[in-house]
């Protein structure tokens, strides 16, 4: 299990970066990582600049705080089911960017325009049906769309993103929301031109060996 003192400041560093790089206006969003049988995750009503390691909230299986904790974020169904969805993700940063909450108002996924849609793990990032905030049907919802994916839109909500480590999960809703931004612009030119199936099957196999090798893996890419 990770070191819990690490992993929040981990979890507080992430919301932060919410704030810093645009992703969020106000108060809204949320950041969590898993953490033994349950999870950390950024507390109810805090504003981002102004929060602390010491003041996400720990919760167990269940959804209950710890005694004494703060409350925590009213997406913390939406967390939960995850987790308990996709045991490999050990991260989630859920958050109300510009274009992409725009496109999820008009219950829009974001298509193959581009090769990086395959970032998510698949041909297309899906928006979720639309339910009310912080409600167990938006955790369902969002696990169905999440299928096969790290990364989704929510119908007149926003976007959440899944990874290995928070900042991760927060590079991740970064890059979403550039394709959601390139995408929209695309549309204002005319009509867009989506990858076929085949290419964007070639594109999602060549991403499982991007980047740098693990150590111990072979450089002969």
């Amino acid at each position: 299990m990770p070191d819990e003192g690490l992993l929040r400041e981990e979890v507080a560093h992430a919301a932060r970066g919410l704030r810093s790089r645009g992703l969020t206006a106000g108060k809204s969003g949320n950041v969590s990582a898993r953490l033994g049988d349950g999870f950390l995750v950024t507390p109810s009503g805090i504003a981002y600049d102004a929060l602390d390691a010491m003041q996400i909230v720990r919760l167990d299986a269940v959804g209950a705080p710890a005694p004494g904790s703060l409350t925590p974020s009213s997406e913390w169904q939406l967390h939960r089911e995850i987790y308990r969805a996709r045991p490999e993700i050990q991260s989630i940063v859920h958050a109300h960017p510009r274009h992409s909450t725009a496109l999820a108002c008009a219950r829009r996924e974001i298509p193959a325009f581009h090769y990086m849609v395959a970032i998510a793990g698949g041909r297309q990032i899906r928006c979720a049906r639309y339910a009310t905030f912080g409600t167990i049907e938006l955790a369902h919802n969002a696990v169905e769309a999440l299928t096969d994916r790290t990364a989704c839109l929510l119908a007149n909500h926003g976007s959440l993103a899944l990874a290995a480590r928070p900042l991760a999960a927060l590079d991740l809703i970064e890059e979403v929301e550039w394709l959601a931004a390139q995408y929209v612009s695309a549309l204002q030119v005319g009509a867009v031109t989506i990858l076929w199936d085949a290419e964007m099957d070639k594109v999602i196999e060549r991403f499982k060996t991007y980047g740098q090798p693990k150590k111990g893996e072979s450089t002969n890419r």
